[in-house]
């Protein structure tokens, strides 16, 4: 399969360079100038939790106009804020059988792109997988999880199913799922949760479970999160989710560093907005009280204020 990564972050290049291992004609997209130099000079560095490290030969680019045509798959990894014009701008790769797919964090980011290329086109899906970026074409890959894919209608179609093959093939565990919405927001609440409480007092995700007191915070920003799905109809059950969230951070490697602390560290605007943000947002929708989501939204908005002009919001 023809596939284009757009987005070759920690997430983005960990699954782009197991797809390349796989067999796959992959190209990895990104404006970091310097990453897409290191990984065509000596390769993606993908580093496990062991400390072992292995080195994918894979094309790298920083502009889709670099491809010269349209792909089978185009798999979106952008930051939220930068989905709708990374899309557009990859227009030249989007053919009529392409299908893209976001695997992005949040809620928001399938609507976004099936607005520019049409419903018809959007594979929606959540992937547990943690990544963290070491260094230009370095990432660590810190933990792994199921992928679930599905359409946005809810149905496993047949390209469903050949997307997942192919993902399977190369050692990424994907399950094609009817409730594929569900998935995602059993995803945002693991987000909701970790996220931001590891950014604020930046705490690496692995000791996130280490104190009572941080345990507690946690467990209230999943009641929230759930009360708000269950109000949709996505039935999502407090304690199997805390269970899950648990026992997730309790497996990860040592000085694991979610998405959120990562881009507080590099002073960068962060995803809030589509994670805790989201929360907030139908909770005023439903008429449910989100009190936890919205310190958090605020305070993670107060940190990015403080950050130079082009982390601003």
């Amino acid at each position: 399969m023809k596939i284009a990564v757009l987005g070759a972050g920690a997430m983005g290049s960990v699954i782009g360079g197991l797809l390349a291992k796989g067999g796959n004609d992959v190209t990895l997209i990104d404006v970091w100038a310097e990453a897409v130099a290191a990984i065509n000079r000596d390769g993606l560095k993908i580093q496990n939790k062991t400390g072992d490290l292995a080195i994918q030969k894979v094309r790298a680019v920083t502009s889709p106009s670099q491809l010269g045509g349209p792909v089978d798959l185009l798999l979106v990894g952008v930051k939220c804020y930068h989905t709708a014009d990374a899309v557009r701008g990859a227009a030249s790769l989007i053919g009529p059988n392409t299908t893209v797919m976001s695997l992005q964090n949040g809620w928001g980011n399938g609507p976004r792109i099936a607005e520019i290329v049409g419903q018809d086109k959007v594979v929606l899906g959540v992937c547990y997988y943690s990544a963290t970026v070491l260094g230009p074409g370095h990432v660590l890959h810190a933990g792994t999880g199921k992928t679930f894919i599905g359409e946005m209608d809810g149905r496993v179609s047949e390209r469903i199913k050949a997307v997942a093959a192919v993902f399977n093939r190369a050692g990424i565990e994907v399950l094609p799922s009817e409730q594929v919405l569900k998935e995602i927001w059993s995803k945002l609440a693991l987000n909701a949760a970790t996220l931001p409480t590891s950014a604020a007092i930046q705490l690496t995700a692995d000791r996130l479970c280490d104190t009572q007191a941080m345990q507690d915070l946690m467990r209230e920003l999943l009641k929230e999160v759930v009360a708000v799905a269950n109000a949709q109809g996505i039935p999502l059950e407090f304690n199997e989710r805390w269970e899950a969230i648990s026992g997730l951070l309790k497996k990860l490697a040592p000085n694991t560093k979610g998405s959120m602390l990562q881009d507080v560290e590099k002073q960068r605007r962060t995803e809030i907005d589509v994670i805790n943000g989201a929360i907030v947002e139908a909770g005023r929708r439903l008429g449910i009280a989100t009190p936890l989501n919205q310190a958090l939204l605020w305070l993670i908005q107060a940190m990015e204020e403080k950050f130079p002009r082009q982390g601003n919001r």
